[in-house]
């Protein structure tokens, strides 16, 4: 019998399966469909330090082979999502990622220290959402920055901070050793890549924000090839994401180097999907004899 167990940055996972930040909401919308014991985590919604309203509508399109978003990390803010969700998700059997977001270093730091005496497992900063800007750039697109906010987030941090990563630079190797040397316990990637989309009978953009963020199958073969530089660049662990939405999926990001997988886009279409994909990794193990998760994680050089 396969042990499908793996430890991210300290913290004991069930299984390699979470989901994706703002695809799940904080697991309350999803309860009914998925049962939550069956994941290894869920990863919520980002959170910020006062509610956010996020961007104009329209906000989400569908486009081939994904969709794209606009949402601007719309969320209630960190006094309402420690009152109402981080007592939800305790009733159940699985770790709490809390996927935090920002417009500065302060922002980002008053969110992560509220949190640090707060019962959730693990943080993900959310450095790289392409409609959250400052100064016109991404955290997530600057080496120096990326490290240095993973810097200043680490000084209030209790809990083991993944930084998750933007696609949309020219070296992801150079933004992963970056925030590996200001101190994160993980990273996770990749974030969505910036698209658009034309409506040619209204002559208009789709998109209030003109550009979204892309996600879904579509984006798989790049978040693949972006795992796999990662992982062979870093010695922190990789959690893996874009484009999952199948079992076979997933174990090829594992295969890949990944020691977890996050699904997002695919629980819009499938909202069980998760838990199907853990059982299938379980399954893919038994079959092909792998003991461990870590047995198969990176073996494809």
């Amino acid at each position: 019998m396969a042990d499908t167990r793996v430890n991210i940055a300290g913290v004991e996972w069930k299984n390699p399966v979470t989901t994706a930040s703002g695809t799940f909401g904080s697991g309350a919308e999803f309860c009914d469909f998925v049962d939550l014991n069956k994941l290894g985590a869920v990863t919520t919604k980002g959170v910020a330090n006062v509610p956010w309203e996020g961007n104009a509508t329209p906000r989400v399109a569908e486009v081939y082979g994904g969709m794209m978003n606009a949402v601007g990390l719309q969320n209630p803010g960190i006094d309402v999502f420690c009152e109402r969700d981080i007592p939800f998700l305790r009733q159940y059997d699985t770790n709490i990622i809390v996927n935090v977001c920002g417009r500065s270093e302060e922002d980002y730091c008053e969110v992560v220290e509220r949190l640090a005496n707060e019962d959730v497992d693990m943080l993900e900063i959310n450095i790289s959402c392409p409609n959250v800007k400052e100064g016109g750039i991404a955290f997530g697109q600057n080496p120096k920055a990326a490290e240095a906010i993973t810097k200043a987030v680490k000084k209030y941090a209790k809990q083991p901070v993944i930084m998750k990563l933007s696609p949309n630079v020219t070296d992801i190797t150079e933004m992963a050793r970056a925030v590996e040397a200001g101190g994160a316990d993980a990273v996770s990637l990749i974030n969505t890549l910036t698209g658009m989309k034309i409506d040619i009978n209204r002559r208009q953009f789709v998109l209030a924000n003109k550009t979204g963020g892309v996600s879904g199958p579509i984006v798989k073969p790049i978040a693949v090839r972006m795992v796999y530089q990662v992982a062979n660049a870093v010695a922190i662990p990789v959690i893996g994401m874009g484009g999952i939405s199948t079992w076979e999926d997933a174990v090829e990001f594992l295969l890949a180097g990944a020691s977890a997988v996050s699904v997002g886009t695919a629980n819009f279409f499938q909202p069980n999907v998760t838990e199907e994909i853990a059982a299938g990794i379980e399954a893919y193990m038994d079959k092909n004899g792998f003991g461990t998760v870590a047995d198969m994680v990176g073996i494809v050089k």
